[in-house]
């Protein structure tokens, strides 16, 4: 349900039986952010100073980021509309270009600070450069060309601050290269070498299949689609056909390649697979799909490219986004900073901006003409292998969830193979979902319970994952492997894990070598709500739901004991003290940990004092709607371990060997 303070227009239930919503629903929704930005502007609105916590760039850096961000969904709405928008807008950001790049108004000028920090190597400001670069092109005709001469004169002076300047080693390559064919496109001086130079690098990020790592090591996250695919096209688009030298047309089949199997990550609902840095973006998840309309490149059909973007925004505004003030907060439904990055700044959201990347297509394209399609959840259920991130998407008709089983991607850059493992919750749990999010608060980090396998020490420390090596993904299952560490020791401990998908179930089977008195854990998906989920568990088993129904639930098939502690109502009441009351099984609860809700709780099994040396350890893993009997899966389902190989026997007579 919309939010009473947010003004859509009427549902148009013919053209878009899912979700009701048209372009005027995006423009509206682009239109009540950007007024809802102007109380927060300084005077010459070069800056828009939003409430919330700093980031750790500064309170400088994070006004222009609330310029730049705002000012690539501004131009959207500009050249989308052709123009016809409330001129107020227009003049707005004209005024911010002149005031931001005045030194005038630097700290101690007149303007009190509210001109724009110089680029320097490896600046935040180089990141929303970008994004000023992109909206100058896109509005060329209304902005651009309508500046003074002394304006434009100083816009470049600024942006020329990247030519021969350092990046990070990452997706702020394209930073550079994006904002250097601007300056090329109008004439100003800039640095072929650093445009060729950074579209060469990507080349050693990619993949293939469509997937990019953001840098060197195994960064797989939505960043792909938002940074990786991005802006390799919006330059092509800058540089234009004649002057691409050919990479565009890689850039597009790359893209739809990716796309191919995009869809596969939304659940029924809308929501993304909430995995990766950087959520707070939200609707950027969105940009790939309208991208790939835009460069002409996508397999997608425009019903199921507005069906998917328009899902997803409305995701979020039906639970509260934007805010009823009109922002963004800092978080993935109201502000949660455990779930944010340092980074971050109470502007940073406002990348959304890129997930409004379609309005600059024309209405009578097909992607907002044509009847909406139902997303793969929506029609049966779905498997679908991804090796080059080492993932699994899992996805269930019945109750539209999608999981994603993780056995590739954890986030450690390659000189730190050795190093530390810190286990960025974001990257190297084993399930991610539509309907979960992972435990980040500092507490949740230390324990290390939802999505984990982990080796406890006597003391009740949990070991950490280090870098995960794939081993195999295809079809329904995937398998890593790698070595658990106990934090402040250099010991290392295998663990090799295979995953195998079976109806709604995940089955892991863990091999697994580890120092004698050692504890084995395994803890399932957290789950979150307004209200404290229900838990219980019992010999072998565990669960939490929520008042809503989603029920997240773990079963021992081999290799856990059964003294389960009291179960239903009595495990419930203890379930923070199953663990020092020795049951094997049980639930940890959370408070203000999960994007999801202030309330979560994760259901975990334990195999206490190992032996030393191999061990096997067997979970049916369950996140579902449905109504769970974890005593009865227990009982029907058919574990056999014998020389290393794992049989599963389900009730319908099907196998498994993994």
């Amino acid at each position: 349900m919309t939010p009473p303070h947010l003004a859509l227009p009427p549902a148009d239930r013919v053209r878009s039986p899912l979700t009701g919503w048209t372009r005027a629903h995006w423009e509206a929704l682009a239109d009540r952010q950007l007024q809802a930005l102007v109380p927060y502007a300084t005077p010459g609105f070069a800056q828009y100073r939003l409430p919330g916590r700093e980031s750790w760039s500064g309170v400088v850096s994070d006004g222009l980021e609330g310029f730049a961000r705002s000012f690539l969904l501004a131009s959207f709405r500009i050249a989308g509309a052709g123009g016809d928008v409330d001129p107020a807008l227009v003049e707005r950001y004209a005024m911010g270009l002149a005031a931001g790049t005045d030194r005038d108004r630097r700290a101690g000028g007149a303007g009190g600070g509210e001109a724009w920090p110089e680029l320097t190597d490896c600046s935040q400001q180089m990141v929303e450069a970008a994004s000023i670069a992109i909206g100058l092109h896109e509005t060329r005709p209304w902005i651009w060309d309508r500046l003074d001469t002394g304006v434009r004169e100083r816009v470049v002076d600024w942006l020329s601050g990247f030519v021969g300047a350092r990046t990070w080693d990452n997706n702020w390559r394209l930073f550079q290269v994006v904002a250097e064919e601007f300056l090329a496109s109008v004439g100003a001086p800039h640095r072929r070498a650093d445009i060729d130079g950074g579209l060469d690098r990507i080349e050693d990020w990619y993949r293939g299949d469509g997937w990019y790592s953001d840098g060197d090591g195994r960064n797989f996250d939505y960043y792909i689609g938002w940074a990786m695919h991005l802006y390799p096209l919006l330059w092509a688009r800058m540089a234009g056909p004649e002057h691409d030298g050919g990479r565009g047309a890689v850039y597009r089949e790359r893209l739809a390649r990716f796309l191919a199997a995009y869809p596969h990550f939304f659940g029924a609902d809308g929501a993304p697979v909430h995995q990766g840095r950087s959520l707070t973006y939200r609707f950027a998840v969105t940009a790939p799909v309208w991208l790939g309309a835009l460069a002409d490149c996508s397999p997608l059909a425009p019903g199921l490219t507005r069906r998917l973007a328009s899902g997803t925004a409305r995701h979020f505004v039906e639970r509260g986004v934007p805010d009823e003030r009109g922002l963004l907060p800092l978080g993935w439904y109201g502000t949660h900073l455990p779930s944010t990055q340092a980074y971050s700044g109470p502007a940073s959201p406002y990348w959304a901006s890129k997930g409004f990347l379609g309005l600059l297509l024309p209405a009578d394209h097909p992607v907002w003409t044509d009847r909406e399609l139902p997303l793969p959840v929506e029609e049966s259920d779905q498997y679908t292998a991804l090796p080059r991130p080492g993932w699994l998407l899992h996805g269930t008709r019945h109750d539209g969830i999608v999981r994603l089983v993780n056995h590739g991607s954890d986030h450690h850059p390659v000189r730190d193979t050795d190093g530390p493992a810190t286990d960025d919750p974001h990257y190297a749990k084993l399930g991610y979902s539509t309907a979960t999010a992972p435990e980040t608060a500092p507490r949740a980090w230390e324990r290390a319970v939802d999505g984990h396998l982990a080796l406890l020490a006597p003391d009740g420390t949990a070991s950490r994952r280090r870098r995960i090596h794939p081993l195999a993904c295809a079809g329904r299952t995937a398998s890593s492997r790698h070595d658990a560490c106990f934090p402040g020791t250099e010991d290392t401990y295998p663990i090799l894990t295979t995953s195998a998908l079976y109806g709604p179930w995940e089955i892991r089977a863990h091999r697994v070598r580890a120092p004698a008195g050692a504890t084995v854990r395994e803890g399932g998906y957290a789950v979150a709500d307004q209200a404290p989920p229900r838990v219980e568990w019992g010999p072998g088993w565990a669960l939490a739901r929520t008042d809503a129904g989603l029920v997240s639930a773990v079963v021992g098939l081999y290799g856990w004991p059964d003294e389960g502690g009291a179960g239903g109502a009595a495990g419930a009441a203890a379930a923070d003290g199953a663990a020092a009351a020795g049951a094997a099984a049980g639930a940890v609860r959370e408070v203000e940990a999960n994007a999801y809700g202030p309330h979560s709780a994760t259901p975990y099994l334990m195999a206490r004092a190992h032996p030393g040396g191999a061990s096997v350890h067997v979970t049916l893993v369950a996140l579902t709607r449905d109504d769970v009997r974890p005593g009865a899966l227990k009982e029907a389902i058919g574990c056999v371990v014998r020389d290393d190989t794992v049989r599963i026997t389900f009730p319908d007579g099907a196998e498994l060997v993994l």
